[in-house]
């Protein structure tokens, strides 16, 4: 059954579901599903990014940089080099813990990341390339002390074409992001900070997102 990109809150651990996962989900290894926040089908034209003047966006998809299109029931974004800055798509939305689902073809990219970000800047991320993928709390300060931290890396061939559904779990400060039922968990007091946004970027020729 299709899931559509689903975008879930996720109380803690032992919190009930206010939501039940469709069947044939992957099960969740450290969150429980709950509200439906988000629920997006990437068919045809999302709504565009809304902002006040002067103001921060608070709705809709900012689609820059990159070239973003909608084909065959997919969002693919695709890295320009007059940009100098892989794609990006970006959605608003406030939240603490969750539950991350989304399906992810590889069209030639070199890597592309799920981004999860506050107001300001980066908080962590899921970086995924044909070789396998990674899960790191982000740097912070760009110029300052803080520095990336890498949770963990798993190798994982993943063909062009070939379709493969992520999940990524925030509970507090700790994550963990799985693909075919390999996972990779790590903990840090930023993770655990209030969010503002979360999107995927794209690095080379093109990735496509779809049942987000």
């Amino acid at each position: 059954m299709k899931h559509l990109l689903t975008f879930l809150a996720g109380a803690s651990a032992f919190a009930v579901a206010l939501s039940s996962a469709v069947a044939g989900d992957p099960d969740t290894l450290l969150a429980q599903r709950g509200k439906l926040l988000v629920s997006e089908d990437f068919s045809s034209q999302v709504e565009a990014a809304k902002a006040a003047p002067g103001k921060p966006w608070t709705a809709g998809w900012r689609l820059r940089p990159g070239q973003w299109e909608f084909v065959d029931g997919a969002m693919k974004g695709t890295e320009l080099a007059a940009d100098k800055h892989g794609a990006v798509a970006r959605y608003p939305l406030k939240f603490e813990n969750v539950v991350i689902q989304y399906d992810v073809r590889l069209d030639g990219c070199r890597q592309t990341t799920l981004s999860i970000n506050d107001q300001k800047e980066h908080v962590c991320r899921v970086l995924i390339s044909p070789t396998g993928f990674t899960a790191q709390k982000d740097d912070h300060d760009h110029e300052g002390p803080d520095k990336a931290q890498v949770f963990g890396k798993v190798p994982l061939p993943i063909k062009a074409g070939e379709w493969k559904t992520v999940v990524l779990e925030i509970v507090g400060d700790e994550m963990v992001a799985h693909i075919d039922g390999k996972a990779i968990a790590g903990s840090h007091e930023l993770v655990g900070t209030a969010k503002a946004n979360f999107g995927f970027t794209v690095a080379g020729d093109g990735a496509s997102f779809r049942n987000l």
